[in-house]
Formats: structure tokens, sequence, C-alpha cells
């Protein structure tokens, strides 16, 4: 069954989707992935499952996963590549009534094992890679009573399948709405990650909502960059197409190869963040190449700016859409708009500072605005919504709401307001509504700045300055104390920019920003090489860790001590003792091996800490490159990038 326009059949469950579409459609092809051994598959180096053929496999492994004691509620670390076994697996769970654990490895491994610790997994489904952080860190694994091994090479699920067809598959059991379903952790771009409960009820609501805003039955097949989105797609009975991608990283997309995909197998409709469709429709407009088929693009994760809807409609067909969606972990979707409506008077809105136009709110959903508030509001109360055109927190409710966070009460009463028999969610987002009803996006409720004359919001600001045409992006922070903070523009220049160009520049946003009461208490305009960004999508820019940057710059506060500076001395001294190895007598025994153990010490030492500089270097915001950051722990070690995140010191 192809997906309606009527949405999905009401009551079923996603596992009981895929199993109908199986029974309707067996032939058709359910997911078509890059194979491990492309001599396999054919010169095409894909290979494809039916949707008889994926929904046997599903089954097969539930009933493995049964015997291995994962059933009804077992909370279950998923730590296998996005694909499809990743798919099959979050299938395979949902029907045996397990809850997945979806931790996104991109976070860094501290992160990720902390995430997994506080749920308290009680299963482990992983590659061998995976086992292994078990056992070096098995504190984060404390309650686990089951693993199961997938092997790495894109064939993993043989042998569970195997198993599974061996021992026979035991009744599904019965799904509730209020069931916990699955666990999300949010990216933490603001703050810590949070364990969002997404409910069968939820889950449904998510797919009902995906599926009428944006599918028609001739959308028939996807590229899937992000695992979520397949779900709903197998669900809607379309042919999920997974393209040779690393979706932890969807910037660094190879945009030939995701081309090469959408062509070779007629692809219809594709989800991706600003960050991956960007490279992909400035790829196509270089090329020339034609993607007739493609009539749907989706995308979410950052507000999508009014100059990507326009390459994008410049590279697709002339009937195709394109949708900006907003949405979060706890609430998706929450609003969308299409790109002619975007273009035809929103689009302006930007450049004069009224934020960025989200659309309407997506089917299911209902929306408000609120006061802007740091304390918790525990009920609705009439008198609470805004009017519109007021400014101050999204809120939202709906099916596709989370009604909570896992075991997190203190986290559910800063985030949750409870009116009668539905929740309210405090986005942190700030907007308002115009008289169309439609949804403007302000910035993040954390990441105003507020200063003396009043709050600025982050999107609204920046709009105005990201007018100029030699601006890529700006992002607005502040440092200093809360009432009275120092607003401050970082400015990421648009590629091909001289240096000496910045001081005509800056003149320039100075003089946009003094023409325009939302941004004329800017006057402090700082160029960075590289804004620090989030980890999902690529797209949402780390406000935090810029502000310390610019804090940094513009007092000197995190100069290197000169403790430091003594410390970073010792590494010097070192690399100098080792140039003077034609003076030294080498008859000499103990100055012999002291030259030896410098040697190792500055060479093969300060080698082997280099991916940890590089993990170091992407939590800060200094924009340096990698080649710069490896030679500087070459030359310093530890004493370079060991330091907090977040707070980079000036070079010394």
């Amino acid at each position: 069954m192809s997906s309606t326009t009527t949405g999905l059949p009401p009551g079923a469950t996603l596992p009981e989707l895929l199993a109908r579409h199986a029974a309707e459609t067996p032939d058709r092809a359910a997911v078509v992935h890059s194979a491990a051994r492309p001599a396999k598959a054919g010169p095409t180096g894909y290979t494809s499952l039916t949707y008889a053929e994926f929904a046997a496999r599903v089954t097969a492994c539930a009933a493995a996963l049964g015997s291995r004691g994962i059933g009804r509620g077992t909370r279950t670390a998923l730590l296998v590549p996005p694909g499809a076994e990743l798919l099959t697996l979050v299938f395979a769970l949902m029907r045996t009534g397990a809850v997945p654990v979806v931790v996104d490895p991109g976070m860094g491994l501290a992160r990720m094992l902390e995430c997994i610790r506080r749920v308290g997994v009680q299963a482990l489904i992983g590659v061998p890679s995976a086992h292994l952080l078990r056992r070096l860190r098995p504190r984060a694994f404390a309650g686990v009573k089951s693993l199961v091994r997938v092997r790495a090479n894109g064939e993993g699920l043989e042998e569970l399948a195997a198993l599974g067809a061996a021992v026979g598959q035991p009744p599904a059991p019965e799904s509730r709405p209020d069931d916990l379903a699955l666990i999300g952790y949010t990216t933490g771009s603001t703050g810590p990650a949070k364990p969002v409960e997404i409910t069968v009820g939820m889950l449904r609501g998510m797919a009902d909502g995906v599926e009428a805003g944006h599918f028609t039955p001739d959308i028939t097949s996807t590229l899937v960059t992000m695992p979520l989105m397949g779900v709903f797609d197998l669900a809607g009975g379309r042919t999920v197409v997974v393209p040779r991608m690393n979706m932890g990283r969807v910037a660094a997309a190879d945009p030939a190869s995701l081309t090469d995909a959408i062509r070779r197998f007629g692809v219809n409709a594709m989800f991706g963040s600003p960050a991956l469709l960007g490279p992909l429709s400035a790829h196509l407009a270089r090329t020339g190449t034609p993607v007739p088929s493609l009539r749907l693009v989706v995308s979410g994760g950052a507000p999508v700016s009014p100059e990507l809807m326009r390459a994008l409609r410049a590279v697709l067909p002339h009937e195709a859409r394109v949708f900006s969606t907003y949405g979060s972990t706890e609430a998706l979707p929450m609003a969308l708009v299409e790109s002619r409506e975007a273009l035809a008077g929103p689009a302006h809105g930007p450049a004069a500072g009224l934020g960025a136009c989200v659309g309407r709110p997506a089917p299911g959903a209902s929306v408000r605005i609120i006061p802007v508030r740091d304390e918790p509001i525990s009920h609705w109360s009439p008198e609470l919504p805004l009017a519109d055109g007021e400014i101050g927190e999204i809120v939202v409710s709906g099916a596709a709401v989370s009604p909570r966070y896992f075991r997190s009460p203190r986290t559910d009463a800063g985030h949750k307001i409870q009116d009668g028999g539905r929740r309210w969610h405090r986005t942190g987002d700030v907007g308002w509504i115009d008289d169309e009803g439609r949804i403007w996006f302000c910035g993040r409720k954390s990441h105003r700045v507020a200063a003396a004359g009043g709050d600025l919001h982050t999107v609204r600001c920046e709009g105005v300055f990201n007018a100029h045409p030699r601006v890529r992006r700006t992002a607005l922070v502040g440092f200093g104390r809360h009432g009275g903070q120092r607003p401050v523009l970082c400015v990421e220049l648009a590629p091909g920019t001289a240096p000496e160009d910045w001081p005509r520049i800056e003149d320039e946003l100075r003089a946009l920003g003094a023409a325009n009461p939302t941004t004329k208490a800017i006057d402090d305009f700082l160029p960075h090489p590289g804004f620090p960004v989030d980890i999902r999508h690529n797209a949402k820019i780390r406000r935090e860790l810029l502000a310390g940057w610019a804090e940094n710059r513009l007092t000197r506060s995190r100069r290197p001590t000169a403790a430091l500076l003594a410390l970073r001395a010792v590494p010097l001294l070192g690399w100098a003792y080792l140039a003077a190895w034609p003076l030294l007598p080498w008859d000499h025994p103990a100055l012999t091996a002291l030259w030896w153990l410098d040697a190792f010490l500055s060479v093969v030492v300060h080698a082997l800490q280099i991916p940890a500089a590089l993990r170091a270097e992407r939590e800060s915001a200094t924009g340096r490159g990698p080649w710069a950051t490896a030679g500087l722990t070459m030359a310093f070690g530890a004493t370079w990038w060991h330091r907090r995140t977040g707070a980079p010191e000036v070079a010394a």
C-alpha cells in the first residue's frame, strides 16, 4: 500500500503497518542499501530487500531477540551504524515490545556513555567495537543482562535471523498508546542531552504528521539521511534508499554520491539538514546534473534560509516541493512551510529583523506563545497565551509530542505544563505568530542576550546581518552579568573573501545594524574562521563556545598564565635537546639514554595525542584546522590541547 493524502490507516502500530505492506505488496523493494561486498550486489554496489524479505527478517530477528531475553520493556542500547541493519533491528525491537535507546555516538564518547548509564540499559545490541567498549567502560553498562553481537560487515543479521527461524516466532505482545516505544536523546547542543520518552502513540502521531504534511500517492521512494525518517517511510510503504554516507557527519556527505543514488534509483523524495542540502544544491548547479525524479525535499534541524530554498528550486523540477520542517526530539513535526509560500512574502522577514518563518502548525499539532520565563509553570491557565504578534516562548501539544522525559522529574517540571488531560511542551524556543497563523522563530530562549536595553534574540538579529552579500552566516552571543550583557556578533565570511576586506565589511555591518531598531545595540563585530556546530545535523551553531571565544578576544581574559607558559617551554626544550644531537657526547650513557627518552616522548607520545587533540578542537570555537592542531600538538603535546572546552586560549 503506498502512502495516500488521507494518511496512514488508523489504529495500527508501525510494525503492523510494515506487516500489512509485506502482505499487500510483497515484491516491492523495501530497502536499497550499499553492499559490504559489492561483487555480490552486481555492478551498482547496492543490494535490496523486498517488503516480504524485510518483514521476514524483522520477524526472525524479533524471535531471536526474544530468545535472548529481550522483550517487553527491555531498555536496549542499539549501537549499530545507520543502515539496513539498524532499520531491521528497530522494527524487530518494536515488534517484541522492547525499548531501543538511541544515542548519537557523534556527541562524543564520554557523553554517549553517560547517556547510556543514566537510562540503565538492560541489553546491548552492537557491533564488535561496541562490545569492546562495554568491557573497557563497564560502569555505563552495569545493568546489561542480554548481549547480542552484530557483525560489522553489512551482513551482520544473518546469524540472528537464522537463530530466529530456528526458535520460531511467539505472538507479538499487544501494544497500548501509552507504552514506551523508544528513548531518544536530544543533541545536547543547548545543554545536557535529555532522555525523551517516545511512546507507541507518539511514534504513530509523528508518522501521521510527517505523512499528512508532506507525502502524496506519487511519492514512492525516498533517500534516507536520518534513520528515523526511514522508519516512517517503511511504515508508509515507500522504498527506502540508504546512500553511501556517514549519517553522523551529514555535512561531510559527498554530493556526487547522493546524486548518483537519486538518479540510479529514481528517488522521489529526501530529507536532509541544511548542512547537507546546501552542498548538494551547489553540486547540482555546478555540474548541471538533472534529477527529474526528485519531487519532494524536506529539511529540518535548523531554519532553512531563503537563499537555500531558491538554490534548491533552481536545480529541481518545476513541480517539486521543498519544505522546511520545524520540530525537535520532543515534538516532531511542529510546523512546516513550503518554499513557494516562504519565498512569496516571509522571505523578506529575516533581513527586516522578524526572525525565520517556520510555517503553520503541522497536522495534529497545536501551537501557542507564552511569556518568556525561566521558572517552571505547572498548570495551564486561560490568560497564559499571548496575543498574535507578541514575542514569547513557543509551546506545543498534540499526538506527536512526548509526554515526559525518562525518569527526569526536574526536567519535566521545566518543560511540561499540565492542561487537564493533556500536556504542553515548552520548546525553549522564542517566537511569535503573525495574523495569518504563521510561526516565526526568533532563537533559543537560553541563547538570548540579556543586554541593558532588553533581550536580543539570536535569529532575529542575525537575519539582519546575514543579508550582507559577503557574509555566509552570523552568530549573536553575549557575555557579562545578566541584564547588562555585552552583545557581540561573530561573523563567518563567504568563501573567497579576502582578509583585507574585513574592515570595509565591518563598517557595512555596523551600518546595517544601526538602521534596524532590533540590532542597533550591537557594536562589536568579530570575524570567525568557522563556527562550531551540533553533532546530529551539523547546522545548529554552538553559541556557548563562541561566547567564550568572543569574550577572550575582546577582553583577553583567558590569556595563558605564566605557569602554563612555563609548562609549554618544557616540550620546546625537549625539541631543542633533540636538535642538539650532533653536539652530544655519545660516549656518555646517561645523556644518550636521555636523548632516546626525549625522542620517544616528543615524537611518539605527542603523535599518539593527535586524535584526542582533534576531538578537543572540535569542542572549541577557534576554527583551527586539523593540520594546525596536529602541528601544535606535536610541538607542545598535552600542554596545548588539554584545556577547558569552550574556553580557548590565546596562542602563546
